[in-house]
């Protein structure tokens, strides 16, 4: 069995790789000539873990293609993917330009009978667009051509990405036709030997469900946070309750860690975006409204903190960054809390010295030589006025204090994810500061 996978981003390149793993022959189509050069000599444009070398795997095995063409590939398959990206517009709609892109000219090449399947986050009635897409191109060429839709919404971890699509919580399918159904349970036979669940059901039902899955993981966070900010003022530890509140099974304890707001690619554009989908129709999503506004609140609480023990003046203050990303095991900069706060800092005054596992070539890219990049986390705090933790990575977990108070030249931390002991950080004549924690 063959498919095309239309875009080489996050989703596509996943998507197109793990199908390789399972035995399928996968093309991957996109019309970056550089990224596509580059990624059939094995050299991918993302961090991930695991998938640059199942990348090269199937490469080598001849299971993995890359190609500029749609039409140079599309004789004899039976499904190909629309993962392009629909990055969100000034008033936060989905921009659906790539996708209708890719149906109409899907609609100019295609051969035979297709099963068309959107892979992309899309609004709901999506798909027939895309439908009416392919067909007016087919009416234009005069073919009488028989094609099916599917939604297949992704639900992939950024850092957990490859495990999530080889071993799925769910598969969801949306479908409207018997014969869609039974290719595409052909497609993904190979994880239903597992026991993966699929969970076919009509395509705007498909589409609605992820941004449910994405809207109600990001309201979980924002409830925490706000909850956290409230902790501090009545005299709690939001730590403490979350372990209350976590171990009730009807609650349960994912997605209920306080911070310093939710980034990434998929959080934010598609809050705004099941937003905007409800305005258009007269509806008001008044509680999703409310968890974007929180999250854009909780974006300013640390640098409030940092504002306030600094008594308002961080003119030629140093601060050592610890992570950029918005989240660890990836390098994603997209709507990351640290980035801004670099912005806030650097507005104040302040000089930022910063250590990414990962991310920092990306930073580059966004905020330039504005701060300086440290080869690692010890490195960064050399004469620094405080430390921020930004970003969960594994490494800074368990620093070394000692360490610490002998080269910073200020003794404060500003923990924006709760990770530290508070007791031990303060032992060490540091001054502790977390989010919703009662700060002695």
């Amino acid at each position: 069995m063959k498919t095309i996978i239309i875009g080489t981003g996050y989703v596509g390149l996943v998507t197109g790789t793990c199908l390789a793993e399972t035995g399928l022959d996968v093309v991957c189509v996109d019309i970056n000539k550089e990224k596509i050069e580059k990624l059939n000599q094995g050299i991918i444009p993302i961090f991930e873990p695991g998938l640059e070398p199942m990348v090269k795997r199937n490469l080598e095995k001849g299971r993995l293609a890359f190609s500029t063409s749609i039409k140079d590939n599309i004789s004899e398959i039976e499904t190909i993917f629309i993962a392009v990206g629909t990055p969100p517009g000034e008033d936060g709609s989905a921009d659906l330009s790539y996708v209708l892109n890719a149906a109409r000219e899907i609609g100019q090449c295609m051969e035979n009978y297709l099963v068309v399947i959107t892979k992309s986050t899309v609004p709901i009635g999506t798909s027939k667009k895309v439908k009416e897409a392919i067909q007016n191109e087919l009416t234009k060429r005069g073919a009488k051509i028989d094609f099916d839709v599917a939604s297949n919404p992704e639900f992939l971890k950024e850092g957990a990405a490859v495990e999530d699509f080889l071993k799925p919580d769910r598969i969801i399918l949306g479908t409207e036709s018997e014969n869609a159904r039974k290719i595409l349970n052909r497609l993904y036979r190979p994880f239903l030997l597992n026991g993966h669940p699929i969970v076919y059901m009509d395509i705007p039902s498909a589409e609605m469900t992820k941004y449910a899955a994405n809207c109600m993981l990001a309201t979980k966070i924002s409830f925490m946070n706000d909850l956290a900010n409230l902790c501090e003022l009545v005299g709690a530890d939001i730590s403490s309750v979350r372990k209350g509140i976590g171990s009730d099974p009807r609650i349960g304890n994912k997605f209920i860690y306080a911070g310093i707001g939710y980034g990434g690619s998929c959080f934010p554009k598609d809050v705004k975006a099941l937003i905007r989908t409800a305005d258009e129709i007269g509806y008001s999503l008044d509680l999703v409204k409310a968890v974007d506004i929180v999250n854009s609140k909780q974006k300013q609480v640390l640098f409030q903190k940092i504002l306030s023990h600094f008594k308002g003046n961080l003119r030629d203050k140093v601060f050592a960054m610890w992570g950029l990303s918005f989240k660890p095991n990836t390098d994603d900069l997209r709507e990351s809390p640290a980035m801004t706060i670099i912005a806030q800092l650097l507005e104040a005054g302040a000089k930022v010295k910063a250590y990414d596992p990962v991310a920092m070539t990306e930073a580059q890219k966004v905020v330039g030589d504005t701060i300086e990049y440290g080869k690692d986390m010890y490195d960064v705090v050399i004469d620094a006025d405080g430390v921020i933790l930004a970003t969960e990575w594994a490494e800074f977990r368990m620093p070394n204090f000692k360490l610490l108070t002998r080269i910073m030249k200020g003794k404060v931390i500003f923990d924006g994810r709760n990770i530290y002991d508070m007791a031990e950080v303060e032992e060490y004549g540091f001054k502790y500061y977390g989010i919703g924690r009662q700060m002695k």
